[in-house]
C-alpha cells in the first residue's frame, strides 16, 4: 500500500516537458503584452538568423515569433529552412506570386506558420468548447472573411465566460483578451521546440 502511494505521489508530481514548454511559452506571450507595438506589417528587410523587424511594431505573427525567441526557437529560421527543402508545400507561391523563399517575410505570414505548424507540430481538432484550447496552444482565425490571424492561448481563464484568454494583436498592440471565438477558427495548433520534446 505505501509503494502505491509513493508511485501515485510521484506520477502526480512529475511535470512533463510539455507542460514546461506551456508555462514558458505562456509567460513569454504575456510578457509581450507590457511592450508598445504600432501595428504595421510592411515589408521590411531584416537580419537572418534571429532578424526581427523594430521592437516598436508588428502584427500577430510578430506576438507569435517573439513569443517563440523569448523560449530560445527562431521560427524565422525554422521557417526559412524548411521551405528551402519544400517551398511547393507552402502558398508563397499561389497566394503572393513567389518563385523562392524569402527570410525577410515568410515567417511573418500566417498561412506560412499554419503549413509550418502543420508539418511540425500538432493538429488539433477545432472545437467550440474553450476546454478543448490549453495553454500554449497556437489559434488561427479568419477575420472580415479574408485576413488571417494567429494568437496564443494562455493559461489563465476568464471566470465569466470560462474561455482561456489570448495574447494577440488584432490592430491595437499585443493584448491578452477574451475573444476566442469571436472570429471564425481556421486552425488550431501546437508546436513543440526539440529543446521540449
Amino acid at each position: 500500500m505505501k509503494t502505491i502511494i509513493l508511485l501515485i505521489f510521484f506520477l502526480s508530481s512529475q511535470k512533463t516537458f510539455a507542460d514546461d514548454f506551456a508555462d514558458s511559452f505562456v509567460k513569454a506571450a504575456l510578457e509581450r503584452t507590457k511592450h508598445l507595438v504600432i501595428y504595421n506589417g510592411a515589408y521590411r528587410s531584416m537580419a537572418y538568423p534571429n532578424g526581427d523587424v523594430p521592437a516598436n511594431i508588428g502584427v500577430c505573427t510578430d506576438v507569435v515569433i517573439r513569443s517563440y525567441r523569448g523560449i530560445g526557437t527562431d521560427l524565422q529560421q525554422l521557417v526559412h529552412e524548411d521551405m528551402l527543402a519544400n517551398f511547393s508545400t507552402y502558398p508563397s507561391k499561389r497566394m503572393w506570386d513567389l518563385k523562392q523563399p524569402d527570410s525577410n517575410i515568410d515567417h511573418r505570414r500566417v498561412p506560412n506558420l499554419q503549413t509550418f505548424f502543420k508539418r511540425h507540430g500538432q493538429v488539433l481538432p477545432i472545437s467550440f468548447d474553450s476546454k478543448d484550447y490549453q495553454a500554449g496552444d497556437l489559434v488561427t482565425w479568419m477575420v472580415s472573411g479574408n485576413l488571417p490571424h494567429i494568437g496564443i492561448v494562455t493559461n489563465q481563464i476568464n471566470s465569466e465566460t470560462g474561455h482561456p484568454f489570448i495574447v494577440h494583436n488584432i490592430g491595437l498592440g499585443p493584448r491578452k483578451e477574451d475573444m476566442l471565438f469571436d472570429y471564425k477558427i481556421t486552425g488550431h495548433y501546437k508546436y513543440l521546440p526539440q529543446s521540449y520534446k
